[in-house]
């Protein structure tokens, strides 16, 4: 059946969404470049080479004609924010403990102008995932095939190359707040959620301006059922906000220290050291210039499945701007290089796994 058949368009979304997740590997480049020398520096390091992980298969993107080198070139990172624990990496239907991801952020960065665009794609979007070769919400992807099956499936989306990608779990998000001592917000109505455990009502929040540890400080961020996930994002926003101004404020070596180490011990990318090394030239630029733009569009029902799909001129654009802000050719046309987007023979796999997926993604809060 034609896809456009039962299509039920859900009133436009066009949001600014913050996502949690990527202000923590901004904030571990921006430390790093703080305190660049000495003991910090050689933590740092350490943290990065034990952060590495090489992807099977995969050594630079099959968009480049050759390997890129950050020093001199427009790169790309994928940042991938996993609202990953024990008890959903081991829950039924993941495999090979793979998680879906909570947070998609495609990061360009063109060398000569200093400047960064951050495109953030929200986790349901509908896509083409060549590791499955079927058309699924983009967060999926990862649970198919890892950062790999992500990278792929982003580029995809945007035809741009993805250099490098950055993996985080909420596990860093809570020990980075540990490590501060905890952070103040504003509890806007009392909230009761689960913990990291996902243990239901576990953490009880009572409204009002208050220091909060790790764990309160994710129970807060990851409440949606009150309000909404645009609210949702702003609390993100507000706890990020609050990371930065206390990490600024430490003033111990010690207090860095473990930021950067409760960051390391979460995280996983093609990275190494030294190519990280490479983006402290940005952090330290007065001048640095970041952009951020969340993938528009509109959400859609297929089959009783929620779905996020962009816009066709919005893919066009953002193509055509990432590839300008990465040197590359122009994007031409949307007819040309996607072939999948005008192929009805490309339907959505609607069976018994998508169904429970999406029952999953709402009990979990994905």
């Amino acid at each position: 059946m034609d896809r456009k058949t039962f299509k039920k368009k859900a009133k436009a979304k066009r949001t600014k969404k913050r996502v949690l997740m990527i202000g923590l590997p901004l904030l571990l480049i921006a430390l790093s470049g703080l305190v660049y020398g000495g003991y910090l520096y050689t933590k740092a390091q350490s943290i990065a080479n034990d952060s590495y992980e090489e992807i099977e298969g995969r050594n630079q993107s099959d968009l480049r004609d050759k390997d890129v080198n950050p020093d001199v070139d427009n790169v790309s990172v994928l940042f991938l924010g996993v609202d990953g624990s024990d008890v959903r990496e081991n829950a039924e239907g993941f495999e090979n403990g793979t998680t879906r991801t909570d947070a998609i952020i495609l990061a360009t960065l063109n060398n000569e102008d200093k400047t960064i665009k951050l495109t953030s794609i929200p986790r349901d979007t509908l896509a083409y995932i060549p590791e499955v070769e079927y058309e699924d919400k983009i967060n999926h992807a990862h649970a198919f095939g890892g950062p790999k099956a992500s990278m792929e499936a982003v580029e995809e989306l945007l035809d741009v190359p993805v250099d490098y990608y950055v993996r985080m779990n909420f596990y860093a998000f809570m020990d980075v707040v540990d490590a501060l001592n905890g952070v103040e917000v504003d509890v806007p109505f009392n909230m009761y959620e689960m913990n990291s455990s996902d243990q239901k009502n576990a953490i009880f929040l009572e409204e009002g301006r208050q220091l909060v540890d790790g764990e309160e400080a994710l129970a807060f961020v990851r409440s949606r059922h009150m309000d909404s996930d645009i609210a949702r994002g702003e609390r993100q926003q507000e706890v990020i906000d609050a990371i930065l101004a206390k990490a600024k404020s430490a003033g111990s070596i010690n207090r860095y220290a473990d930021v950067i180490e409760a960051v390391g011990d979460n995280m996983a990318t093609n990275m190494r050291f030294s190519e990280m090394r490479s983006f402290m030239s940005y952090a330290m630029n007065s001048n640095l210039s970041v952009d951020m733009h969340t993938l528009e569009g509109e959400g859609v029902m297929y089959d009783g499945v929620y779905y996020y799909e962009a816009y066709d001129e919005e893919i066009q654009s953002v193509r055509s701007d990432l590839r300008e802000h990465l040197g590359l050719s122009r994007f031409v046309s949307n007819d040309e290089t996607s072939e999948y987007n005008n192929d009805d023979s490309s339907e959505i796999e609607s069976n018994n796994s998508l169904n429970e997926s999406a029952q999953e993604d709402e009990e979990y809060g994905w």
